[in-house]
């Protein structure tokens, strides 16, 4: 039951004599068994040594042990340390074993001993050394030598049904199985079913009346005498009658009023606890909400008004386990619904009081957005002091994650490339064009393009973004957005316009063309803005120098060519210069589809209709590319101001 087995070990030995050399190799190979650590390898002998080799968890295992004397008179009996004897340990978890007996000088030195050297694996205290063995072992001895056994563990590393009833596993050093044992208070075969032990007909510790439980007993004491009726604790005594129930009633009367107490305290709490979530709830613009959503009843896309409990319990409390991102503007969790539905919890930093309505305007229009490639946001929580936003959950992280990350960035592939900057520029043109507000993102970078288990890309992160009135085509605003995506023009004179979502979805292009950050300093200092140095070498004709190298090849040069002169026209540093989103969306569109199905450039008509050419007469007919670089100096010197509110 204790995992071990006894076997008789061989003895190996080599022997020499006028008529030559005699000797014996012992093995041993075991599948189900490992020798184990409670024995030792010995070799008795003079001028002799012998090698122990064999397999442990897959890898080989040697050892040797040396025995020298000058005759058997010179040995000391009962030790094994080195002379006529040696012994060693050996460790646990050999299934293998090869045992070798060797002679230095094959016994010439040494007259009065038969001149022979043997090896064998025996259990530690199993063997008394004498001199006599030194004269000769018998050749039909054997030693005994110990095995182990254990269960190996089932899938998943999750322990199989071999422990019975009322019995336990344990696991073992060194041994990747287990052994079964009968729990406290059990006894008899764990891999049959254990029995309760009845220690009331045994000794026991109880002073006066003993009851047997299962895999245990207590002790009591009789009648009028209280104690714990143990022989090592408080021993039976009588009681006294009239303390007993003064000191049970006063007992009963402080745990009564300990209860009222704290059932009043919880009480008063959880008021305090709903006043203040009705107080948020006011405050972060609740009333005004529920009464714009009141009007869209019945609608599927309407916002949804999650409670603090709802999106606690999703979050395990707001757990750090469940955070998934954070920013310059909040963190974001992972959470379950009560609906299985799995979300992202967005809790920002702060929220500006005075805009309060201006929020939750954008958090009704926003819920109404359904476009395939924009995060959807189904809804929002008003009762924590900072309004929290819920999104659906995009599982496969960010464009940025994906480009920039040694292992995942091969995986992104010129074909899915131009796909997400095609299915993002649609996006933000639904959000230019199509939408009932229009709505100016004012953050568009890697980051807050999320990638679904397919690759396709969802535009999220609208923390900064703001609804255009229709009677009006730039906002003026205090800067906000990312060092390296920044329109250069909104930066000079805080007037935000669609075309900075334009300018920011250029570096977009430049980062997805070159797999260049849009911002590092760990750059040399021309190459730190990538919109400028991205424009430096278009203008020197030297694009294919800065392309990410995987993602041309003899079939595409045109594609990249094409997608770099529309980078070439966001980055315009006049905002009145550059594409509209929609172009934008059509050009990239276009390439995609021609990507798709190459036989589209038969049909010319076609092809000029979706490709725009305003910019071809900016290119040469080399490998490089010209373009108006003027302002690219100054450009790079604003991209690395200070900004405000900013990340």
């Amino acid at each position: 039951m204790d995992g071990e087995l006894q076997i008789r070990s061989e003895v190996s030995r080599r022997c020499f004599s006028s008529g030559g050399e005699d000797w014996r190799t012992n093995w041993l190979r075991l599948s189900k068994f490992t020798v184990s650590s409670k024995n030792k390898f010995t070799v008795v002998g003079c001028d002799s040594y012998a090698y122990l080799l064999g397999s442990r968890a897959g890898l080989k295992y040697s050892a040797g042990c040396m025995s020298i004397c000058d005759s058997i008179k010179s040995v000391y009996n009962k030790s094994c340390a080195g002379s006529g004897c040696c012994q060693i340990e050996i460790p646990d978890g050999l299934s293998y074993t090869n045992v070798t007996a060797y002679s230095f000088d094959r016994h010439e030195k040494v007259q009065d001993f038969n001149p022979c050297t043997y090896a064998f694996v025996v259990e530690d205290g199993k063997f008394n050394f004498s001199s006599e063995y030194l004269e000769k072992i018998p050749q039909d001895k054997k030693f005994t030598m110990v095995l182990e056994w254990s269960i190996e563990k089932a899938g998943d590393h999750k322990l199989s049904s071999a422990c019975k009833d009322d019995a336990t596993s344990y696991n073992l050093d060194n041994d990747s199985g287990y052994r079964c044992k009968c729990k406290d208070g059990y006894e008899g075969n764990p891999y049959i079913g254990c029995r309760d032990i009845d220690e009331c007909a045994r000794q026991n510790n109880c002073s006066h009346k003993c009851t047997n439980t299962d895999g245990n007993y207590t002790c009591t004491c009789p009648k009028g005498y209280h104690g714990d009726g143990r022989k090592d604790g408080q021993r039976c005594t009588a009681s006294q009658f009239p303390l007993m129930k003064i000191i049970i009633g006063v007992g009963i009367g402080v745990i009564v009023l300990f209860v009222a107490t704290s059932w009043l305290y919880l009480v008063l709490k959880q008021r305090k606890l709903i006043k203040l979530r009705e107080k948020f709830f006011r405050e972060n613009g609740g009333f005004i909400l529920r009464q714009k959503l009141s009007g869209q009843q019945g609608n599927p896309d309407m916002a949804k008004i999650f409670t603090d409990e709802e999106l606690k319990k999703a979050t395990n409390n707001f757990d750090e386990s469940t955070v998934v991102g954070k920013g310059g503007f909040g963190t974001v969790y992972r959470g379950i619904l009560a609906d299985n539905r799995e979300v992202a919890i967005k809790k920002s930093i702060s929220v500006d009081q005075n805009q309060i309505e201006q929020f939750i305007n954008e958090v009704v229009v926003l819920s109404q957005i359904n476009h395939r490639n924009v995060v959807k946001l189904l809804g929002c929580c008003l009762e924590t002091p900072v309004p929290l936003l819920v999104y659906e959950f995009i599982s496969n992280g960010t464009v940025f994650d994906c480009m920039h990350n040694q292992r995942n960035a091969s995986a992104l592939s010129w074909e899915l490339r131009l796909r997400i900057a095609a299915e993002t520029a649609g996006a933000l043109s639904y959000l230019h064009s199509a939408a009932s507000v229009p709505i100016i993102h004012r953050d568009v970078k890697t980051t807050n393009m999320l990638l679904d288990a397919n690759y396709t890309a969802k535009l999220s992160d609208f923390g900064a973004s703001r609804l255009v009135p229709l009677d009006e085509t730039q906002l003026s605003t205090m800067v906000q957005g990312t060092l390296g995506y920044l329109d250069p023009e909104y930066l000079r004179t805080n007037q935000l316009t669609e075309k900075s979502d334009v300018y920011s979805f250029g570096v977009v292009l430049a980062e997805l063309l070159t797999g260049k950050k849009a911002l590092s300093f760990d750059r040399p200092e021309k190459e730190r803005s990538l919109a400028a140095h991205f424009l430096t070498r278009v203008e020197e004709g030297k694009l294919f120098e800065i392309l990410e190298r995987h993602i041309v090849n003899e079939g595409n040069e045109e594609q990249v060519m094409e997608v770099a002169r529309l980078a070439k026209r966001c980055l315009n540093l006049k905002g009145d210069e550059r594409p509209s989103m929609k172009e934008v969306a059509m050009e990239l569109e276009g390439l995609h589809m021609m990507n798709m199905h190459p036989w589209a450039v038969v049909n010319a008509e076609e092809t000029e209709y979706l490709l725009t050419r305003e910019e071809s007469n900016a290119f040469n007919n080399g490998d490089g590319l010209t373009a108006s670089s003027a302002g690219i100096d100054s450009m790079k010197d604003n991209l690395l101001v200070s900004v405000g509110g900013g990340r």
